[in-house]
């Protein structure tokens, strides 16, 4: 069919130049070979070729003999698209293509649908694979499933059915080797991770869901991309001023990211589930560099080390710029540090809690050959490993005096506080190792009720005007302010009962948070434990606000205050033991020390009972050690 066109078309290019039809063209008319399929685009370069040399001296009728030529190349070029030929190698193209989707389906294979049902093993049924791939894989893809190795997951099917002695559901169900685990089996490359969906009732859940629903990519692309974007982003600086310390606060940033999903998910997952809290007090925490610590326990070291190299910054490099966080001096604050960890790693639902302070002890250098001490103010350059919580904000009243009250029958006291110091909070993620678990480490921050006094700026007093910032900071300055002085102790006890007092409401309000708890329920649901002497008093702000506050009576709250607390002793030496003065816990917390005294007398008819007229094991035991002057045994 394409000869005979082909024939016609050169027969009326001979008569647009006048020759007979039945004779050739002549070579000197147009040096081109006999033109055939084959060769059809080398004829049409000769044609542009000579189209360009000889333009001018060509006619009208050689002009439409080139025209005709290229129309008949085209038409073959479209007669050959059409042909047998083209249709069996196009129809074995999408053979080829269709082999690579149902490839790339099988690689779906350890991921399930939502609300996935876990069936009997005896009921397990072989799910068949559907004939036409799967088109649109993230309508398939809604939850992450983490499993051993041998563990077998159906690839598709209408309802996921799947063995869980080795499994881990996201939605629900154990947290052990969630996200990680699936990483590391290395078959998950390319595909997206969704979160977990939890059954919290909220309006807007269903667009945020669609928003938040997936993580953060673990690939080497996707790591260099987000430490570039958080060095334009967070820190405003280019490639050009791109250095060692911007590097390393652009990498803290982005496992702080990650450590954050991992974080909201736990948190909603401990909210559903309504498990028993453990909280852990503590004035120190001696955390260390958290850098290596968080991509060990998150399995990410290997490819961040690639991904920063590829940068040009080496990985050990980057651990140097690290500051040590001054919130410890020594072992008291390492065991804290290390119990987060090993209640992250196993699981626990449990918080730390303690104080943000802005210098540790003291910096120690050599001059002269002197060994002199500098203060440590390890948040010179900013740290990113914290979250600002401007919005958990806790009163804590000091001062003042007590009045008593009768309401429906019952005497009550009222404490009226002569100042208050406002406890801000500030959140630091403690992943634990080879699980998802991500713990919180909460301290607070001291903060004013007002920043400044407006009416003594405007006189003159500047001063004056800042007096009670000043006074409000100083709680959160130092670790461990020295105590010689009657100012010092005043501030240590001041810190003590600034944490205790902050944690406490934040403990309470998160119980009462959940509608159906009851104060009966509360035993079985928080613990409370107390690393050594310093945050004692939490134990008598808990009382203040079951009987002050919420009204409890105190048979009731006694009971739930002597079951909830617990307490590490680090030592039996006497004067490693803490006591204050009555006068001075009478001045700074005037309700606190009535209720000591009403606990140490139900405490002393218990010892009286039992020991008779034993008076000196009784003074002894005696919260009140009547000496000159009077301290309370701590």
């Amino acid at each position: 069919m394409a000869t005979e066109q082909t024939e016609e078309l050169t027969v009326e290019a001979k008569r647009q130049q006048g020759c007979d039809p039945s004779l050739p063209l002549t070579p000197s008319v147009l040096d081109v070979p006999p033109w055939t399929p084959g060769t059809r685009d080398r004829t049409l370069d000769v044609l542009e070729e000579h189209e360009k040399v000889e333009a001018v001296a060509m006619d009208e009728g050689l002009r439409g003999l080139l025209t005709t030529l290229k129309q008949a190349a085209r038409l073959e070029e479209e007669l050959d698209c059409t042909s047998p030929a083209v249709a069996k190698d196009d129809e074995k193209d999408g053979e080829e293509e269709e082999e690579k989707e149902e490839k790339e389906d099988k690689q779906v294979e350890l991921v399930v649908k939502p609300k996935a049902q876990v069936l009997p093993k005896e009921e397990k049924k072989e799910t068949k694979k559907p004939d036409t791939p799967v088109k649109n894989k993230s309508e398939k893809i809604k939850q992450e499933l983490a499993v051993e190795p041998s563990t077998e997951i159906p690839q598709s099917g209408e309802e996921a059915q799947i063995d869980t002695s080795n499994t881990m559901l996201k939605r629900g169900g154990e947290r052990r080797d969630s996200r990680f685990g699936l990483q590391r089996q290395g078959s998950t490359e390319g595909l997206t991770h969704y979160r977990p969906e939890l059954e919290i009732e909220s309006e807007k859940s269903d667009k945020m869901w669609e928003l938040m629903s997936s993580y953060l990519g673990q690939d080497i692309k996707s790591i260099q991309r987000q430490v570039v974007n958080n060095v334009e982003y967070k820190l405003g600086k280019t490639r050009f001023n791109f250095d060692i310390h911007a590097c390393y606060m652009a990498t803290a940033y982005s496992l702080r990211d990650r450590l954050l999903e991992s974080w909201n998910d736990t948190n909603n997952h401990f909210y559903a589930k309504d498990p028993k809290r453990v909280y852990y007090l503590s004035m120190e925490f001696l955390l260390g560099r958290l850098m290596q610590n968080v991509l060990i326990n998150t399995d990410l070291q290997a490819s961040y080390k690639e991904a920063l190299m590829d940068l040009g910054y080496k990985m050990e490099e980057i651990y140097e710029e690290e500051v040590d966080p001054a919130l410890g001096n020594g072992g008291l604050g390492r065991l804290a540090a290390c119990f987060l960890d090993s209640l992250a790693t196993l699981d626990y639902p449990a918080w730390g809690y303690g104080i943000r302070y802005n210098y540790g002890i003291f910096k120690q250098r050599i001059e002269n050959g002197y060994q002199v001490e500098i203060p440590d103010y390890w948040l010179a350059k900013g740290n990113p490993w914290e979250i600002e919580r401007t919005d958990v904000k806790m009163p804590i009243p000091m001062y003042g005096k007590t009045v008593k009250y009768w309401e429906h029958g019952v005497e009550r006291v009222r404490w009226e506080p002569g100042e208050t110091i406002i406890a801000m909070a500030y959140d630091t993620p403690i992943p634990g190792y080879n699980t998802f678990n991500c713990n919180n480490l909460r301290l607070w921050k001291s903060c004013p009720t007002s920043e400044f006094d407006f009416n003594l700026f405007n006189t003159g007093n500047y001063f004056g005007a800042i007096k009670a910032r000043q006074r409000a900071e100083y709680i959160s300055s130092v670790l461990y302010p020295n105590d010689s002085s009657m100012e010092g102790k005043e501030l240590r006890l001041k810190q003590e009962y600034f944490f205790s007092a902050a944690t406490i409401k934040d403990i309470i309000r998160r119980f009462k948070k959940i509608p159906s708890h009851t104060w009966d329920m509360l035993l079985s649901k928080v613990a409370v434990q107390l690393n050594d002497t310093h945050p004692a008093i939490a134990s008598i702000e808990f009382l203040r606000i079951l009987v002050d506050e919420e009204k409890l009576t105190w048979e009731q709250a006694w009971i739930i205050t002597s079951q909830t607390f617990a307490y590490t002793n680090h030592t039996v030496l006497p004067e490693a033991l803490e006591k204050w003065s009555v006068d001075l816990m009478t001045k700074l917390l005037p309700r606190h020390m009535e209720i000591i005294y009403l606990v140490n007398h139900f405490f002393l008819e218990k010892v009286k009972n039992k020991y008779s007229n034993d008076y000196e094991r009784i003074s002894r035991m005696s919260f009140i050690e009547e000496s000159k002057p009077k301290m309370i045994r701590m």
